[in-house]
């Protein structure tokens, strides 16, 4: 099951489907849910999945994507996750490397990255993006995937001229985070470690790897994560990008208004943006 939040068209109104072959259902007027996350929270999901028949009420174009989570309670990225990220940037150390993005940073598919003035060198990262299900505190590897509702892409787009050794200052300019298209739920994705990961700039592909070489693996890093830190239904964790980052190439290759970014993850789909 494909599940999306969208705002229709010409219309504030926020609401969330299921994404099908022949368009899109609006879940929203069906169940008494606010968004996609009250629906974790309540753990609602079997709902949703039985409105599958209905027809579809939108098409794509008749939409306007928003992040698949509006407002997580939480971000949690991990980076230094490939081994070949971890080569490019000197990494040695074994721990998972953490930083926490904030929700008023998320951009949706479709919509605009914003490249800050003062940056020349706005990177790329394209990632898998984790969705918590339920409530998780001190959980064992061996039980964490149990606590995922869904994966998603994330373009982790980094601001390198203000990304020092606290990695958050380079992480949290506005609209800086794209999140989406969709959810894809784990019935479709038993094992989020087989994976393949691409990421396009301009059409040229500039990333590619695949979660099997996740240093951390989702589940370690749940367990990791939950050690310190409860997470609740809807917050996300981004679980860090392949090598061939922008700042690592000879030359170098950046972002600038006018570029196209996208990241492909296979079952999950495709997540774009143009760079303003």
């Amino acid at each position: 099951m494909q599940l999306c939040s969208f705002k229709i068209n010409n219309n504030d109104q926020h609401s969330f489907g299921l994404i099908r072959e022949d368009g899109i259902i609006d879940a929203g007027k069906y169940v008494d849910y606010s968004d996609l996350k009250a629906v974790l929270t309540a753990g609602a999901l079997a709902e949703i999945s039985a409105l599958s028949d209905k027809p579809a009420d939108y098409q794509a174009d008749e939409i306007t994507f928003l992040p698949v989570i509006e407002n997580p309670g939480k971000i949690l990225c991990v980076g230094m996750n490939y081994s070949e990220k971890r080569k490019e940037f000197g990494e040695t150390n074994p721990a998972p490397t953490l930083f926490v993005r904030f929700a008023d940073t998320l951009s949706a598919h479709n919509t605009p990255l914003q490249k800050p003035a003062s940056s020349e060198q706005f990177d790329y990262e394209g990632e898998l993006a984790v969705i918590i299900g339920k409530n998780a505190h001190q959980v064992p590897a061996s039980e964490a995937l149990q606590y995922v509702a869904g994966y998603s892409c994330f373009m982790d787009a980094t601001v390198r001229d203000m990304q020092f050794t606290w990695f958050t200052a380079g992480k949290n300019w506005p609209a800086t985070g794209g999140f989406g298209p969709s959810m894809t739920t784990t019935d479709e994705i038993p094992d989020p470690q087989q994976l393949d990961i691409k990421t396009f700039l301009n059409d040229q592909q500039v990333q590619h790897d695949s979660t099997a070489n996740m240093i951390h693996t989702v589940q370690d890093i749940i367990a990791y994560v939950t050690c310190f830190t409860p997470l609740a239904p809807g917050d996300v964790i981004i679980t860090g990008s392949p090598g061939g980052v922008g700042k690592s190439r000879t030359p170098q290759l950046f972002m600038f208004p006018g570029d196209h970014i996208s990241v492909a993850i296979s079952k999950i789909g495709t997540l774009a943006h143009t760079i303003a």
